[in-house]
């Protein structure tokens, strides 16, 4: 069973409801550590200084920031904490506003809202029917750990779920990158295309199609050579030249969909008539 990593109360209006957060996500990333290939040793990373290049106890090491290219301002662990906010167990809604007004941009990490203790639930399903019916998600902050975020909370599957948010001053727009935004003439004919091929691969939302073929890939030559196996790499294909005819590639998608389409139709009649 997963560990709350805080716990207090949602509050909107005069109203509290008591919850625990929950982790929503589990990252499967594969991660490596660094050895010595002579050795097969662990290589550890050590605290040295740029001046004299020894290693420095870790009760001389204070934070720093760079104010100037190799110009730092020590800050103290004192003048740190003065300037935290107030630690206080409240999750403290601001405003009510659409989803779709929402730029997916802002999301950074999701928790589950859990109602805590008895008599909860039904203040809790109040605010999620409440937010489901009117169509509206709630923006509030609140404090983990030393720093405030901004949040957002919506009604998932009978439960509510937390998004913290980056600031709007954090957002690269995309007129800051070069390139974007792109502004070309779209041919008539090659738009009707692409809407015919967008259409051929349109499918329902399901997310269990979709898997992290890399790190299964990763997982399984790791494991292969832990058993003892030689492990044989192949050259990396050359990669095709650029499209120029976009109308020839469009239609060939549109071909190639179609294939595809018929596979999977064939295969579902054979599993409904082994069902069967």
């Amino acid at each position: 069973m997963p560990r709350a990593i805080w716990s207090g109360s949602i509050s909107f209006g005069l109203v509290n409801v008591p919850i625990r957060l929950y982790a929503a996500v589990r990252r499967k990333d594969v991660h490596f550590h660094q050895l010595d290939e002579k050795t097969g040793a662990r290589i550890r990373n050590r605290r040295v200084s740029d001046t004299s290049g020894r290693e420095v106890p870790n009760e001389r090491i204070v934070k720093g920031y760079e104010v100037d290219k190799g110009s730092y301002v020590p800050v103290t662990d004192d003048e740190l904490e003065a300037v935290e906010p107030e630690r206080t167990h409240s999750i403290d809604v601001e405003d009510f506003v659409a989803l779709e007004d929402v730029d997916p941009l802002q999301y950074v990490n999701t928790y589950w809202a859990v109602p805590d203790g008895k008599g909860v639930s039904k203040a809790y399903a109040l605010l999620r029917e409440a937010m489901e019916q009117t169509e509206r998600v709630a923006i509030a902050r609140f404090v983990l750990r030393t720093k405030e975020h901004l949040v957002m909370l919506r009604p998932v599957d009978n439960a509510l779920a937390l998004h913290t948010m980056l600031y709007p001053d954090e957002i690269v727009a995309a007129s800051g990158i070069d390139g974007l935004p792109v502004r070309a003439k779209v041919d008539p004919r090659e738009l009707k295309m692409a809407t015919r091929l967008i259409d051929s691969l349109t499918v329902e939302w399901d997310p269990k199609r979709y898997k992290d073929t890399y790190r299964e890939k990763l997982l399984d030559v790791i494991k292969r050579k832990a058993e003892g196996e030689e492990i044989v790499t192949e050259p990396a294909e050359a990669k095709s030249a650029d499209v120029v005819d976009l109308m020839a590639a469009l239609e060939a998608s549109i071909d190639a969909s179609r294939s595809r389409a018929g596979k999977r139709t064939t295969k579902s009649r054979s599993r409904t008539r082994k069902s069967a």
